[in-house]
């Protein structure tokens, strides 16, 4: 099933539809392959800077996605083996226990990378069943289907921030 042709749950619409209209295994190797081809000596010239008080830094970004793509792998299983309902997570207070600034990009993308290829592995396992599967999860109901077009979506939503507000403080150092 295509990205199209899911039901789009509220709030998470907008990540869902940064994602390509393709089949959900089509999107997730289109993202992990941005992933390993992300502009890593421009976000290392960015260093820790950020665009403005009180954002996030770029390594801060990935270690999100990276919690993320957990969080939402967790829910996509849950909801897989039948639970029904999942707690959400407190992103802020993940970022500040995190100490992603004390990591390196290189090894903050490597982690990411493995993750969405356990991530696809996962996604692969699913039957046309269990992706029909629906759960309550932080905004509503979801599909195990639309949580996999959720993962690639965030990610690509963090990278057009980075590509917008954070690409232009190297341009200016």
């Amino acid at each position: 099933m295509k990205r199209s042709e899911i039901k789009l749950p509220e709030y998470f619409d907008r990540y869902i539809n940064m994602a390509d209209d393709v089949e959900l295994m089509e999107a997730l190797q289109i993202s992990l392959h941005e992933l390993e081809n992300a502009p890593i000596k421009d976000w290392e010239t960015i260093g820790n800077a950020v665009y403005s008080a009180g954002k996030w830094t770029i390594k801060d970004i990935l270690q999100h996605i990276i919690d993320t793509e957990r969080v939402f792998s967790y829910r996509a299983l849950s909801f897989a083996r039948g639970e029904k309902e999942v707690r959400s997570f407190d992103e802020e207070s993940y970022s500040k226990m995190a100490n992603a600034n004390a990591r390196n990009i290189i090894d903050l993308l490597e982690e990411a990378i493995l993750l969405r290829k356990t991530t696809i592995l996962l996604f692969k396992s699913f039957s046309t069943e269990i992706l029909e599967k629906t759960g309550i999860g932080f905004k509503g109901e979801y599909s195990v289907h639309s949580i996999g077009f959720i993962v690639c979506g965030h990610q690509r939503w963090h990278f057009k921030i980075i590509e917008d507000r954070y690409m232009p403080i190297k341009q200016t150092a």
